[in-house]
């Protein structure tokens, strides 16, 4: 059974010249582990955002929705930011 699938795939030139190079560098053994690497980082990422919205998002909404929390409006937060910058750099 194969466990590989080969296939084509096109790039802007810019990219093609940074996949290269990273190649050239020694960094990577091949065009396809270069791929295969940006793969994972983009799957990892998904899965990342994906825990976030199960763990924090729908729990939080869930709450919002049930009355069992507030919501804040934009200007709110945009007052609490504000607020917050002016603290850290010291700037009143």
């Amino acid at each position: 059974m194969r466990t590989k699938q080969q296939i084509s795939i096109t790039l802007p030139n810019e990219m093609a010249a940074q996949l290269k190079a990273k190649v050239a560098s020694g960094e990577y053994a091949s065009e396809s582990e270069v791929i295969r690497e940006g793969l994972r980082a983009l799957l990892a990422r998904d899965q990342a955002a994906e825990k976030w919205l199960q763990e924090q998002v729908v729990p939080s909404w869930n709450a919002l929705e049930n009355g069992e929390s507030e919501g804040v409006s934009g200007k709110e937060i945009r007052a609490r930011l504000i607020a917050e910058h002016k603290r850290a750099t010291g700037t009143f």
